[in-house]
This record gives structure tokens, C-alpha cells and sequence, in this order.
């Protein structure tokens, strides 16, 4: 009866001891560096690979500063912008495109994409936003 009377004891204190434990409450935190630098932007996916030059329309420029995607993106939160998903690898792009690090080629303004041909709008963040235009 005494092994009985011990073992009940030990477990209503243990009981007790989960019962009045503190709750603790995970805290996350994701450093996800600095943005890649690319000459035309990057993609506003991972792996944040560097856009080809034609992939962003203007409105993705200030002062011929890309305004970011994904996790860097900087623009206002209603912010909508024309893409040519032609040249994204999720559709079949397989062409050049720039190193992290490479300087724009001059003759190639990101204000004024020669010939651009925005098919997707996207919001900055990853996501389509709808608008398509041809």
C-alpha cells in the first residue's frame, strides 16, 4: 500500500509541476540578408536569381534604381508592375542573364525598356496581381 500511496503522490505532483509550468512562446526571426545586386532587378522569387534586361517594365525604376521584389521590395503597398514572364525560368526562359554584381550596359536604359512587352502584372512581393495585358 505504500508503493501505491508513493506512486499516486509523485504522479499528482507532477501534475501540479505541468500544470503550473510557464508557457513559453517561440520567437522567429529570419535575416535574409541584403538584395542580391543585379543590373535589371531580380526575380521576386527564390533564388533571387538576376532578371535579363527586358523582364521588368519602368514602373519597377526609380531613378533608374530597381525598387526591389520579394523580401526587399521597397515600393508603396498598392504598388502594380508590368513583367514580360517570357523571360522567367518558371516559362521556359533559358537565355543569358546577368551575374550578381555586373554593371548595366548603358546603352540598355531600365527607364524606358526599348520594345518592352509586359504580359504579367505583378505586385512586388511575388505575386501575380492580375492586369495582363499583350
Amino acid at each position: 500500500m505504500k508503493i501505491f500511496t508513493s506512486l499516486a503522490l509523485a504522479a499528482v505532483a507532477g501534475i501540479c509541476f505541468t500544470v503550473t509550468a510557464p508557457k513559453m512562446e517561440a520567437q522567429v526571426s529570419v535575416d535574409i540578408g541584403v538584395a542580391p545586386e543585379c543590373p535589371y532587378g531580380y526575380y521576386d522569387a527564390a533564388p533571387y536569381s538576376c532578371a535579363p534586361y527586358g523582364y521588368y517594365g519602368s514602373e519597377w525604376f526609380t531613378g533608374g534604381v530597381f525598387i526591389g521584389a520579394g523580401p526587399w521590395f521597397h515600393g508603396p503597398d498598392n504598388f502594380r508592375g508590368h513583367v514580360n514572364n517570357r523571360f522567367h525560368p518558371d516559362h521556359g526562359y533559358k537565355g543569358p542573364t546577368p551575374q550578381r554584381g555586373e554593371k548595366a550596359e548603358p546603352s540598355k536604359r531600365v527607364d524606358k525598356v526599348s520594345h518592352f512587352k509586359g504580359n504579367e502584372v505583378r505586385d512586388g512581393r511575388g505575386h501575380e496581381a492580375g492586369g495582363k495585358r499583350g
